[in-house]
């Protein structure tokens, strides 16, 4: 059985993969890098049977150790620490691969796309440029260097392209993530439940500028699903890569988008403050306009993250890997978006009417 070394186990986007992995195939033999004793503790209470290495992402040795024993490598702790993947990929290329090679999949983030509107510090309108994995994933492999997360995409392709005889490497880039995750600690995304939680707190909804940006989208257990199917072909050496006639399924056009559907930033705006209203939080379901600086403001990156347009089309893990998403949409979650986000602020049902001094 093949032998995983997972880190960002406890995160949102790792602990869900892993549920997905370890229900799957129970019989892998895992091993998670976690920080301390109480994340480990997290993942143990649920996995008996994994591995614990205490470290984190600056530990080199440990990483490198680690990365050489298995067979798979799946880092989801960080789409941008580059010291850590140079050790991974150390680690692999020392891995004895007299019998198969070891795979790496790479968690990016499709932020990478956003560069068209930073560049041109355009926020708040539509684009048509969308990009694809498939026939136009040349052009995804050879963004802008100063793209997000192009510095680590690169360090992951130039290893699959320098040790091909040892490593078959593959990144995963979702785009906007969404659903309660099944992991062992964090199970909150960030772009709906921050958009959410801003609602809230200003008492009305926010989009930025004209809102007219576009994301495409992904439930976290599709996602997860297209990790496990990685996983699995991997597992049995990555038989599909060889097809005559088939794109690839690692290496350097090995690169995946993540999605099913996407959707307009102002609509879900509209959306969130609908409900918040309709559950008594805010007063009315008025959506207003902010600038990018203040979207910044309000949270990190908020500008980019609902401010520029992100928009890519999963054709290679449908085609090659035969993925089919199935969770529910963006829209459905958005109920519960304000539940959570409501409980973790301590304002329960009612409040609109006590804040403008009603009740």
């Amino acid at each position: 059985m093949p032998k995983l070394f997972v880190t960002g186990a406890t995160g949102y986007i790792g602990g869900d993969a892993l549920y997905a992995i370890a229900h799957a195939h129970p019989d892998y033999e895992i091993t998670c890098l976690v920080r301390n004793s109480d994340k480990g503790a997290t993942v143990a209470a649920e996995y008996p049977s994994i591995k614990l290495v205490y470290g984190d992402l600056d530990n080199a040795d440990l990483l490198e150790a680690e990365a050489k024993k298995a067979d798979i490598v799946l880092n989801f702790a960080s789409a941008d620490h580059e010291s850590a993947l140079h050790a991974i990929i150390k680690g692999m290329a020392s891995h004895d691969t007299t019998y198969r090679q070891c795979f790496l999949i790479q968690t990016s983030g499709t932020g990478i796309l956003l560069m068209d509107d930073m560049k041109t510090d355009t926020y708040g309108e539509d684009s048509k440029n969308v990009y694809d994995d498939l026939e136009g994933v040349s052009k995804v492999t050879s963004l802008p260097d100063d793209a997000p997360h192009r510095g680590a995409d690169k360090i992951v392709l130039a290893a699959g392209a320098e040790h091909s005889d040892k490593i078959q490497t593959a990144i995963v880039c979702p785009p906007t993530i969404y659903g309660e995750g099944r992991g062992p600690d964090n199970k909150r995304s960030h772009q709906l439940p921050e958009l959410t939680r801003c609602t809230l707190e200003k008492g009305h909804g926010i989009q930025v500028l004209a809102g007219k940006t576009l994301w495409s989208n992904v439930h976290v257990h599709d996602l997860s699903g297209l990790y496990l199917k990685l996983v699995e072909n991997a597992a049995v050496g990555g038989s599909l890569a060889e097809w005559p006639g088939k794109p690839a399924v690692w290496g350097t056009e090995g690169y995946y988008f993540c999605e099913n559907g996407e959707h307009v930033w102002g609509e879900v705006s509209g959306w969130v403050a609908a409900e918040a209203h309709k559950q008594g939080f805010i007063q009315s379901d008025e959506v207003k306009s902010v600038s990018a600086k203040e979207a910044g403001e309000l949270t990190p990156f908020g500008f980019g993250m609902w401010g520029a347009n992100s928009r890519s089309r999963a054709k290679r893990a449908r085609e090659v890997l035969d993925w089919k998403p199935s969770g529910s949409p963006l829209k459905d979650e958005v109920k519960s978006a304000v539940e959570w986000e409501s409980r973790k602020l301590g304002i329960k049902p009612g409040h609109a009417k006590v804040a403008a001094g009603d009740a």
